[in-house]
C-alpha cells in the first residue's frame, strides 16, 4: 500500500506521488512570536513534525520549511506594553518556541525564515503581482485585486459572492473592492518599516507565506500544511498570490489539522482560556502533552483536560514500565525460548494505519496492542526478550515519544494542592464519585493521597 493523504483542495484521499520523485518539498505556517505558542499551534506543529517524520521513514527525502512571522501588529503592540522593541519580542519568543518544541519532541526545520530577513523578496514578489495586473497600490498600501483571479476560494469555498454577503473582509475606502486584501501596509509613525516602490512599509500577513516558500522551495510544493483555522483567509490568499504570479498550482496537497477545545469550550482570547505549552511542560510530561496531540486523527477536533492528561500520563506510564521490565528481562538469558508474538506483523499494522491520511490514532492503538501482548509474554517462561524490546522501542521511535527527552516534572505544587482542595470540598458534600475522579486523575499525574485525621496528605510517586 502506499501513502495516502486527505487534499482540503480535492476534499478526498489521494495517493501521493511528490512532484519530483521521492523528494518532498514541504511548508507549514509557522507561529507569530509575540507570545508563547498555545496547545492549539502545538497541535500543528507536532502533526507536521509527524507527517515528516513518516514519510522520510517511507523513504523520501523531505525538505521542510516553517516560518517564524516577526513583524505583525501584534508584535507592534506586545512591545509598546513591555516598552521594548519588536525585535526583542520576537527575539524572546523566537527562543521560547525552540524550548518549547524540544521538549515536545518537534525536529527543527530545514528552515526557519523570519520574514524580515526576506523582506526583498516579498517586495519583489509583490512588484510581480502589480506587473501583471492581479495588485494595485493605493495611498502608500498595496492591495491584490480579488477580481482578477477566477480561482478564487477554490480551497475553503468562499466565493466572491459569498464573501460580498458576508462579513469576513475588512473594510477599507481605498480598496476598490471590499474582498481585496493587503499585500503591503504604508508606515505608520513609531512602527517597523522597510523602503519599496510604494513607499515606507511592512508587509501584510498572506505575502509573507508566498514569498517565502518561492525562495525556500520554489514555485510549486508537494504538501502545505497548518491549522484548520488557517485555511480561510490565510491559505485562500496564498494560493491567490502564488498562483497570479507563477501560473500553476502552489501546492500538490494541503492539509489541515482539526482544533482544540479547552475543557468542551473553542478556545480563544475571549473566553481567556488560551493554554500555553510553556506552562504545560511544567506541570505534565511533554511526551504525554505530544501522546495526547497525536492520540486523535490529526483532522478530528480534540479536547483538552486535566482528566485527559491524567489518562495520557498513566499510558505513557504503561508503555516506559513495560519498555523497563524488558529491559530488566534482558539478563534471564539462561531461561528457556518462549514463543514471542509475531513482531513484523506490528509494523505491518503500523504502517497502514499511518499510511492511511497519517492515522497516528491508530498506529497508537498498535502500540498499545504491543504492550499489552509483550506484558502476556512476560508472564509466560520466556526469555531473551531483547528482540520485544527492540520492536517496542521502534514503534513508540517512530511516534517521537521516546529516545528524546528526560523525564519531565510532572506537575507544580500548586496545582496538585488546588485539586486537593477540590477533592476535599467534594467529599464535604458527598459527592464521593466527583473525589474519586480527582484521586484518579492525580494518580495518573504520579501523585499519591493519604487520609488522615489531621487532612490529606499528598506525596510524588517514587
Amino acid at each position: 500500500m502506499s501513502v495516502h493523504l486527505y487534499n482540503s483542495l480535492t476534499g478526498r484521499k489521494e495517493p501521493f506521488v511528490p512532484l519530483d520523485g521521492r523528494k518532498v518539498r514541504m511548508y507549514s505556517c509557522g507561529p507569530t512570536v509575540y507570545n508563547y505558542f498555545h496547545i492549539g499551534n502545538a497541535r500543528a506543529f507536532v502533526v507536521f513534525d509527524m507527517v515528516r517524520r513518516y514519510l522520510r521513514y517511507r523513504g523520501y527525502e523531505v525538505a521542510f520549511v516553517q516560518n517564524f512571522t516577526d513583524v505583525d501588529d501584534k508584535l507592534i503592540a506586545r512591545a509598546n506594553e513591555l516598552g521594548t522593541t519588536v525585535d526583542d519580542v520576537a527575539s524572546r519568543y523566537i527562543e521560547a518556541y525552540y524550548e518549547d518544541a524540544t521538549a515536545l519532541g518537534i525536529e527543527s526545520a530545514d528552515v526557519h525564515p523570519r520574514v524580515t530577513a526576506v523582506m526583498a523578496e516579498i517586495i519583489a514578489f509583490i512588484a510581480a503581482l502589480v506587473e501583471k495586473g492581479y495588485a494595485y497600490g493605493a495611498g502608500g498600501d498595496v492591495f491584490y485585486d480579488t477580481a482578477r483571479f477566477s480561482d478564487y476560494g477554490k480551497l475553503s469555498g468562499q466565493t466572491i459572492g459569498d464573501l460580498q454577503a458576508g462579513s469576513r473582509v475588512d473594510v477599507s475606502e481605498l480598496k476598490r473592492s471590499a474582498e481585496d486584501f493587503v499585500l503591503w501596509k504604508a508606515a505608520k509613525p513609531g512602527e517597523p518599516a522597510w523602503d519599496s516602490p510604494w513607499g515606507a512599509g511592512r508587509p501584510g500577513w498572506h505575502i509573507e507565506c508566498s514569498a517565502m516558500i518561492h525562495k525556500y522551495l520554489g514555485e510549486h510544493i508537494d504538501i502545505h500544511g497548518g491549522g484548520h483555522d488557517l485555511m480561510f483567509p490565510h491559505h485562500e490568499n496564498e494560493i491567490a498570490q502564488s498562483e497570479a504570479r507563477f501560473g500553476a498550482p502552489l501546492a500538490r496537497w494541503f492539509m489541515h489539522n482539526g482544533y482544540i477545545n479547552i475543557n468542551n469550550e473553542k478556545m480563544s482570547k475571549s473566553l481567556g482560556n488560551s493554554v500555553f505549552v510553556h506552562d504545560l511542560v511544567q506541570r505534565y510530561d511533554p511526551r504525554a502533552l505530544r501522546m495526547f496531540l497525536l492520540a486523535s486523527h490529526y483532522r478530528n477536533p480534540i479536547n483538552y483536560s486535566d482528566e485527559v492528561m491524567a489518562q495520557m500520563v498513566a499510558a505513557l506510564s504503561r508503555i516506559e514500565t513495560c519498555r523497563d521490565h524488558l529491559g530488566l528481562r534482558l539478563a534471564e538469558a539462561h531461561l528457556p525460548e518462549g514463543d514471542a508474538p509475531d513482531l513484523a506483523a506490528y509494523e505491518t499494522r503500523f504502517v497502514r494505519a499511518m499510511d492511511d491520511d497519517i492515522n497516528t490514532g491508530d498506529a497508537m492503538g498498535v502500540l498499545f496492542d504491543l504492550v499489552r501482548d509483550a506484558n502476556t509474554y512476560m508472564r509466560g517462561t520466556a526469555v531473551s526478550k531483547a528482540g520485544l524490546r527492540g520492536w517496542l522501542t521502534k514503534l513508540d521511535g517512530w511516534l517521537g515519544l521516546f529516545g528524546l527527552l528526560p523525564r519531565a516534572p510532572l506537575v507544580l505544587d500548586e496545582h496538585v494542592e488546588r485539586m486537593v482542595a477540590e477533592r476535599t470540598a467534594l467529599r464535604k458534600a458527598r459527592d464521593f464519585a466527583g473525589a474519586d475522579r480527582i484521586r484518579e486523575q492525580l494518580q495518573g499525574l504520579g501523585i499519591e493521597l493519604e487520609d488522615t485525621a489531621q487532612g490529606v496528605r499528598w506525596r510524588r510517586a517514587q
